[in-house]
């Protein structure tokens, strides 16, 4: 099983920060968290070390991953430009839950962009996070790619038992242990290469937000959009059916569920349901009630996923989120996962 490092002290970070970073120079695989999901991390600029990624994800080579620096200055090795745009989001949301995407500097993170002329690039806000990429650049290592640290397809992880249970079967990852992840959903991905900024994947920043800090309206995404990360149509899913449903839909899906027979086995409940209204126990459905506050969803959501699956439900009925803008990148997450 990959081995857990605990780093959610001052102490226990600067004592497992040396072979972190010692392991990333060398071109090896480090996971690490991040305030979105935990990240299992390469250096960017070398094409043996990102393929490791790609392996060990199971992840087609094509499919952009995320380049994470330490800081905005940071950022000039992997870019050829930064557009004004993507300097205004830059200085409002880094370090933070925003991915800008930006024309690429020639001969460097070719493999980490999927073989496209532009790149993402983020500054994460977590203490371990920083503290790797800056020590991580000091030794000469400009960026870390880092898709979030599972297998390809599947729920993202926010917790460091989350990785190791994905890669039981790598002993020689290190997972540097920095606790829960505080936003619990990836970062939004705004692609400013192209003269206008588009909004490529919804995060915790709401479209309101992201707009008033790029002093422009974000447009549409259209078929000329670079690749970016997580924004195939089915991701982040379990391995039972994720369906959902309105709270019509769903209680009136859940009498039909309990008058038509199905019994729990022995071994494992028959659904699960995520939901933010309170419904009454049904036998052999697992019931998890929903926070009502975007925020608090976001954080727990791929976790409650984890466990709604762990009790090997085959089915896991969600209510559908509000039609709030705060709600979208949660709306986004849960779609996807439905669509697998």
């Amino acid at each position: 099983m990959a081995r857990l490092i605990d780093a959610t002290t001052a102490a226990h970070l600067a004592a497992a920060l040396p072979d972190a970073v010692a392991r990333l120079v060398a071109g090896e695989l480090v996971a690490f968290p991040t305030e979105t999901v935990y990240g299992l991390g390469a250096r960017a600029d070398q094409a043996g070390a990102v393929a490791k990624i790609f392996t060990a994800k199971g992840r087609p080579s094509d499919h952009p991953l995320i380049v994470h620096v330490a800081d905005v200055a940071g950022a000039s090795a992997f870019a050829a430009e930064l557009p004004l745009v993507a300097q205004r989001l830059m200085a409002a949301f880094w370090p933070g839950p925003l991915t800008v995407i930006v024309p690429r500097r020639a001969g460097i993170g070719a493999e980490a962009a999927g073989g496209q002329d532009t790149v993402g690039l983020r500054c994460p806000d977590h203490p371990v996070a920083l503290a790797l990429l800056r020590a991580a650049a000091d030794a000469g290592v400009p960026g870390v790619a880092a898709p979030s640290a599972n297998r390809f397809g599947r729920v993202s992880p926010t917790q460091a038992a989350h990785v190791a249970s994905e890669f039981e079967a790598e002993p020689d990852l290190r997972v540097l242990d920095g606790g829960d992840c505080a936003v619990g959903i990836e970062s939004a991905i705004v692609d400013c290469s192209r003269g206008h900024p588009v909004l490529l994947r919804p995060g915790r920043l709401t479209v309101a937000e992201i707009e008033a800090a790029a002093g422009e309206p974000l447009r549409a995404r259209d078929a000329t959009a670079p690749r970016a990360s997580g924004t195939l149509e089915a991701h982040y899913a379990p391995q039972a059916k994720v369906r959902l449903m309105t709270a019509a839909q769903l209680d009136a899906a859940l009498t039909v569920w309990a008058s038509s027979g199905n019994k729990p086995s022995s071994a494992a409940p028959t659904l699960a349901v995520y939901s933010r209204s309170r419904r009454p126990a049904v036998a052999g459905v697992v019931l998890h009630r929903m926070p009502g506050d975007a925020a608090a969803v976001a954080h727990e959501l791929f976790a409650v996923l984890r466990t709604l699956d762990a009790t090997r439900a085959p089915l896991i009925w969600v209510e559908t989120p509000p039609p709030l803008p705060e709600w979208d990148g949660v709306r986004d997450r849960l779609q996807r996962a439905a669509a697998a």
